[in-house]
């Protein structure tokens, strides 16, 4: 069994000098697609259930398909439930089988986000689940603006929460289709030296692979959220199998195609982050 949390796979990274891939999971194609990336290159992987992935399909079926692909893989998988914003979400995670959960205090006030991910933190450390925090919001291209993360906040979340990780906002967003970010090296300095946690940046998509890769390697980044950059190819991919296919209308062989094109980017975007 290759079940794992966040402590089992940040930590070895954050002191070895590379990152691991949180990959946003829409469906049973990029999950497959993500955990043979995985083995290929060796490495562990996050398979990670976002909001909208989990309107789409419930929790429980979620956690039974996550855990099936990591049970037979051959490296560490973490089933993880991204952006929480409830503590009524992250207990249904837990009990649905996740290996971790990201709850998204980020909106609040700094000290009722770390009292309900410390409350979180308590529930699940009985189950041998880790936990990832927020602090400072994460904007969405096209959306609500970034908050940036205070230095003091993120000093006193990283002391009392609980927590296994903390995700931070210094110029990362949500949702990008280019490469633009802008990264305030200067605001994670401060952070990290206030800080011990492995750290985390959403919006991983929008972070150029070559900083993404000097991240990795001369920080405490240690984990990176890539969605839309997959989404992209998953799209491309199918839109070619039904121009290349137009007589078929099987679900299952009009898809056959998407999972070897996500596969083949997932893994260059898990080799940029351990090379």
């Amino acid at each position: 069994m290759t079940l794992a949390t966040l402590r089992d796979v940040l930590q070895p990274a954050m002191t070895g000098h590379y990152a691991i891939a949180g990959l946003v999971v829409l469906g049973w194609e990029d999950a497959v697609a993500y955990t043979q990336a995985a083995e290929e290159a060796n490495c562990p992987i996050i398979l990670q259930a976002g909001p909208g992935c989990r309107a789409h399909t419930p929790i429980p079926v979620l956690g039974s398909m996550f855990r099936t692909l990591a049970e037979q893989a051959h490296v560490p998988v973490v089933c993880h439930i991204d952006h929480a914003r409830t503590q009524e979400e992250c207990f249904e995670g837990i009990e649905s089988g996740f290996t971790s959960v990201m709850y998204d205090g980020s909106a609040l006030p700094i000290e009722e986000n770390i009292t309900n991910t410390a409350r979180i933190c308590t529930q699940a450390e009985r189950s041998g689940v880790s936990v990832e925090g927020e602090v400072g919001y994460v904007g969405y291209a096209q959306g609500e603006d970034s908050a940036c993360t205070s230095v003091e906040e993120a000093a006193l979340f990283d002391r009392e929460s609980g927590a296994d990780a903390m995700a931070i906002s210094i110029g990362n967003v949500h949702l990008q289709t280019s490469a633009q970010a802008r990264i305030d090296m200067d605001r994670l300095r401060a952070i990290e030296a206030v800080t011990t946690l492995p750290l985390v940046l959403h919006g991983g998509s929008g972070i150029a692979p070559s900083i993404r890769r000097e991240l990795a390697q001369n920080s405490r980044v240690s984990k990176f959220n890539i969605g839309t950059e997959l989404r992209q190819v998953f799209g491309a991919a199918l839109r070619r199998s039904l121009r290349d296919q137009p007589d078929t209308f099987d679900r299952i062989e009009l898809l056959k195609p998407v999972i070897p094109a996500v596969r083949d980017e997932a893994k260059n975007i898990i080799n940029g982050l351990i090379a």
